[in-house]
């Protein structure tokens, strides 16, 4: 019980000090990544350990939390809640990151889209597909550590659609 109230007071403190990267809500137990805005619930009972480093080039902190079922999240600035992606259905990809968040996604999609929107009389490039995969693999890490995605991954889905139209 004393890792869960010190990693709670550490989360606590991370996200005082880094509110426009990520919210802490003690009473709901729910992470906010600032960026998305979306709900991260976290499950206390789980936590196994946690550790607060500093990133060797920023030499900024931030801090790591590890799950009973071997996952785990960091809490990063920029970027908010961190974590690893997933190939659940990207399979392997070229250029994945072995952390990722969720603005790497809203950037990412901005490419994309800009590709595909922007260029309507050119056939997109072989990186719109690429990027589109650390995309799906990104919303298949984030919605592994319990966020919920849906809305994300019909925004991706329609992007997708476009590009087999015009790759086809």
């Amino acid at each position: 019980m004393e890792i869960i109230g010190n990693a709670k007071s550490a989360v606590r403190h991370w996200s005082e000090r880094h509110k426009e990267a990520a919210l802490y809500d003690d009473e709901s137990a729910t992470l906010l990544d600032v960026a998305s805005g979306k709900r991260l619930p976290l499950a206390w009972r789980d936590v196994t350990a946690f550790e607060e480093k500093i990133h060797p080039d920023t030499q900024d902190s931030y801090l790591v939390l590890l799950f009973e079922n071997g996952t785990q999240i960091a809490l990063v600035d920029p970027g908010g809640v961190a974590f690893a992606p997933s190939k659940e259905h990207s399979g392997p990809v070229q250029n994945l990151p072995p952390v990722v968040c969720l603005r790497d996604f809203f950037t990412l999609k901005q490419r994309i889209d800009h590709y595909l929107y922007d260029h309507t009389d050119e056939q997109p490039p072989r990186e719109c597909l690429d990027l589109m995969m650390i995309c799906i693999a990104t919303l298949d890490g984030a919605r592994a550590i319990g966020f919920d995605v849906a809305d994300l991954e019909g925004d991706l889905e329609k992007s997708l659609n476009e590009l087999e139209k015009r790759t086809a």
